[in-house]
């Protein structure tokens, strides 16, 4: 784990980060979970059956890394199995965030990964964005499969489900949640005016350069042409 995570800031940010989704479309009803790693063996979770547009931080759930209960009153989100998945396969990560943002979702659901360079921000900042197989909501297997993903990369889509990211922050795993949406929108768009032009392989290099400067060591994945 990076740095120490203060508890009461972790609630905060929780509550705001379920809000913004709630407000940009990104949930509906009671869908998407957000979590944040607050020491080595426990985590705050965001609660099953409850709106995550309409949060409490007292509503929220502690657990350890081994998925039991150290304080709260509600069930913990059914997919925290995904959760501390990928808490325990990269113990950099501070946050994750699950949610279901309709045109990511749509990629989902065809099984189709972002793996088009169009935006130097994408590039830069999030790179490619794979596809973990389908399994069904809760399971191991989705576990599993968003868990293996997450120290080569910073965000996945789950095949018929939505999508994952992670980071170092409860901010940074939703910025990140809105720029896999930024990019699933202008891949929809380039694909209905039946653009096929990316960038080509030296700019993408030059950008890859650049990210250590950001700070940025993961994510990167081969761009499909």
């Amino acid at each position: 784990m990076n740095r120490a995570v203060d508890e009461a800031a972790a609630r905060r940010d929780i509550v705001e980060a379920g809000r913004r989704m709630y407000i940009r479309g990104f949930i509906a009803g009671n869908d998407g979970n957000i979590s944040a790693r607050i020491s080595q063996e426990e985590i705050i979770v965001t609660p099953s059956g409850v709106s995550k547009g309409f949060l409490d931080e007292s509503a929220l759930i502690k657990l350890d890394l081994g998925g039991n209960v150290v304080s709260g009153e509600a069930k913990p989100s059914s997919e925290v199995k995904m959760h501390l998945a990928i808490y325990k396969a990269n113990p950099a990560i501070s946050s994750v965030c699950h949610a279901h943002p309709p045109v990511s979702a749509a990629f989902a659901a065809a099984g189709v990964a972002l793996d088009k360079a169009y935006l130097q921000e994408t590039v830069m900042l999030l790179g490619v964005v794979p596809v973990a197989k389908y399994a069904q909501p809760g399971s191991e297997e989705l576990a599993a499969g968003a868990a293996s993903l997450c120290r080569d990369y910073h965000a996945a889509l789950l095949e018929q489900h939505g999508a994952v990211t992670w980071g170092d922050s409860v901010m940074q795993a939703l910025y990140r949640m809105e720029s896999v949406e930024y990019t699933a929108t202008v891949a929809m768009y380039s694909k209905m005016l039946g653009f096929t032009r990316t960038m080509d392989r030296d700019a993408i290099a030059q950008l890859v350069s650049q990210r250590p400067n950001w700070g940025i060591t993961a994510g990167l994945g081969t761009f499909s042409e």
